[in-house]
C-alpha cells in the first residue's frame, strides 16, 4: 500500500467520540480520526509490513494514526540518531512518544546513548522519551548489563524533582521496570527511590512511593527470589 493510499484508509474511519475521549486523557496531534483501536493499528501494520520509507511518509503526514503505524511498521536496524531526535522533536502526545521507544527505538543500537542524551532535556516529550525507552530496555534489552542499567539511577534521580506528569510518570515507570529486571537491580532501584523519596519534591515522593510499593511488593520479591541470579 502507497502512503495516499495508506492514509486514505484510516481517514474512512471517523469517530468524534472516541477522539474527545482521547483529548481527555492527552492524546493530542494536529489531526485524529479516532476509529481506529491499538489492536486494528497492529493488524494494519502486519498487513503492510516493515518499510522504512514508508514510516517516514506516513510520519510526516502529522496524522495521530499514521504516526502510530509508523511506530509499528520502521526497521529499526535502519533508525539513526538523527531520525531519533527528529521524531522525539515532533513527539505531541505521550501515547506517540510511548510507541515510538516501545515499538522502536528500544530495538536501536542508539537507544542507551539516546536515553542518556534525552534525560537532560527540557523538552516535555523529549524528556519522557528518555525514561519510557529506560523502561522498555530494561524489558526488551535481555543482553544489556547491570551496568548499563545502574548507569541510569543518577538520571532519573536527578529528573524526580520534576513536577510535569507526563515526565514524572515516566520517570517513575524507568525506575520500576529497572529495578523488576533482577534481584541486584533491584536492591539497586530501592535504594535510589529511598533517596529520591527524601528530596524536597512533591514529585520526587510520589515517585518514590509508589515505586518502592511495587518493588517491595510481595509479587515482584517472589519473582525475583526465583529467577535466575544476577549478573
Amino acid at each position: 500500500m502507497t502512503c495516499p493510499e495508506i492514509l486514505q484508509l484510516l481517514a474512512s474511519r471517523p469517530d468524534p467520540h472516541a477522539v474527545k475521549g482521547m483529548a481527555h486523557y492527552g492524546i493530542v496531534a494536529k489531526k485524529v480520526y479516532g476509529g481506529w483501536s491499538t489492536p486494528a493499528l497492529k493488524k494494519l501494520a502486519r498487513e503492510v509490513g516493515r518499510d522504512h520509507a514508508l514510516a517516514q511518509e506516513l510520519w510526516a503526514a502529522e496524522v495521530f494514526e499514521a504516526r502510530a503505524l509508523a511506530t509499528l511498521i520502521e526497521e529499526p536496524e535502519k533508525v539513526t540518531r538523527v531520525k531519533m531526535d527528529r521524531w522525539a522533536r515532533d513527539f505531541d502526545s505521550w501515547a506517540i512518544c510511548d510507541g515510538a521507544c516501545t515499538n522502536v527505538f528500544r530495538y536501536s543500537r542508539y537507544a542507551h546513548q539516546m536515553c542518556v542524551q534525552w534525560s537532560s532535556r527540557r523538552e516535555e516529550f523529549v524528556k519522557r522519551a528518555a525514561f519510557a525507552l529506560m523502561a522498555g530496555l530494561a524489558v526488551a534489552d535481555k543482553g544489556a548489563s547491570d551496568a548499563a542499567f545502574l548507569r541510569f539511577l543518577p538520571l532519573i534521580k536527578r529528573a524526580a524533582r520534576d513536577e510535569r506528569n507526563i515526565v514524572k510518570k515516566g520517570v517513575n515507570w524507568a525506575l520500576r521496570q529497572i529495578g523488576k529486571r533482577n534481584a541486584r537491580l533491584n536492591r539497586a532501584a530501592i535504594l535510589a527511590a529511598e533517596e529520591i523519596h527524601r528530596l524536597d519534591s512533591p514529585a520526587a515522593r510520589w515517585i518514590a512511593s509508589d515505586a518502592l510499593r511495587e518493588l517491595r511488593g510481595p509479587a515482584v520479591q517472589r519473582r525475583l527470589t526465583t529467577s535466575k541470579s544476577p549478573r
